[in-house]
């Protein structure tokens, strides 16, 4: 282990690439690993990039970690993708758009399943946060699959969060849904040559503006920045304003240690551990011939799925459900 923990830290690509499969994958002696790893951690400016498909979110990635590289950065990139109902993959589109990258030693990418989580991060990304951080990455990018009702877990393990959106997709009515505006640090505003921009951005403004009083109290006001990414238009502006964002958080919530505020802990243990319960749980119910037997009793009839849930899950927590 304490060789795993200096390869970690001496940038060791291969190593750490397999210990992120072995995250992704759910081996259960990673977690081991994890946490001998974990006080070394804490280091890493972790920004999270959001928005709904088609807004160009891996194109925007790649000019950021260019300009980045310019800057003597050393970067991290996790692109949660959308996990194959076949194979439970992830599509490997990101790193084919960061190909120029790939040959980089300052850079690693690594594109990871969703796994049906709807939250936008899974607790393996999480966990591949943790491992780039200690492997000494000055920046890690997370990109996730959209946004959506559910997908806002990004702000829990990034310091700066940005939404991306592009003109005349009705991305108003989407960001009031997902209640995008208590998200969103930074928002861009992509392929800003398209018709309907300065409506987009006004928009945004009026939505920023109505909770203006927060703003007037001395809180973050989120800038809207045009970008035209696939041209590299802006990519500077944008990285200005993470730059401020940044220097507000040094400031106001103790910079790097804001990823560990009492808030985000608790809400990062309560995921850790509705997980690790869900594992261990599923793992016995399926292992044991209750859960067939209870499935051939739904099937034919003979019980409620209701019923059958209190039957399984109960005794396996070593509760009964309370007599009514």
């Amino acid at each position: 282990m304490k060789d795993l923990v200096e390869k970690v830290k001496n940038g060791d690509v291969r190593t750490v690439a397999r210990l992120i499969r072995d995250v992704d994958d759910g081996m259960p002696d990673v977690r081991e690993a994890l946490k001998a790893l974990y006080p070394h951690t804490g280091g890493a400016y972790v920004i999270g990039i959001t928005g709904a498909p088609g807004v160009g979110k891996s194109t925007l990635v790649d000019q950021m970690v260019a300009h980045l590289r310019k800057r003597d950065k050393t970067v991290g990139v996790l692109a949660v993708d959308p996990t194959s109902p076949f194979t439970g993959g992830a599509i490997l589109g990101d790193r084919v758009r960061m190909q120029r990258h790939s040959m980089d030693p300052g850079v690693f990418i690594r594109s990871l399943a969703t796994r049906g989580h709807f939250g936008g991060l899974t607790q393996s990304t999480r966990s591949a946060i943790d491992i780039l951080d200690a492997m000494g990455k000055d920046v890690i990018i997370v990109e996730t699959v959209g946004v959506g009702q559910d997908e806002v877990d990004v702000v829990r393990s990034a310091h700066t969060t940005v939404i991306v959106v592009i003109p005349g997709m009705g991305d108003d009515i989407q960001a009031i849904k997902a209640g995008i505006l208590e998200v969103g640090d930074i928002f861009l505003i992509n392929k800003s040559d398209r018709e309907g921009t300065d409506k987009t951005q006004n928009e945004l403004r009026l939505m920023i503006e109505m909770d203006q009083r927060k703003h007037d109290e001395g809180m973050w006001k989120p800038p809207i920045i045009k970008v035209e990414a696939v041209y590299d238009k802006g990519v500077d502006d944008f990285l200005e304003a993470v730059d401020r964002h940044a220097a507000y958080l040094e400031k106001t919530a103790g910079g790097l240690k804001s990823r560990r505020s009492p808030d985000r802990v608790r809400q990062e243990m309560v995921e850790m551990i509705k997980a690790r319960l869900f594992e261990e749980v599923l793992d016995k119910l399926t292992e044991s011939g209750a859960f067939e037997s209870t499935v051939d009793a739904i099937v034919k009839g003979e019980l409620d799925p209701y019923s059958a849930c209190e039957n399984l899950v109960f005794p396996a927590l070593g509760e009964l459900p309370a007599e009514k």
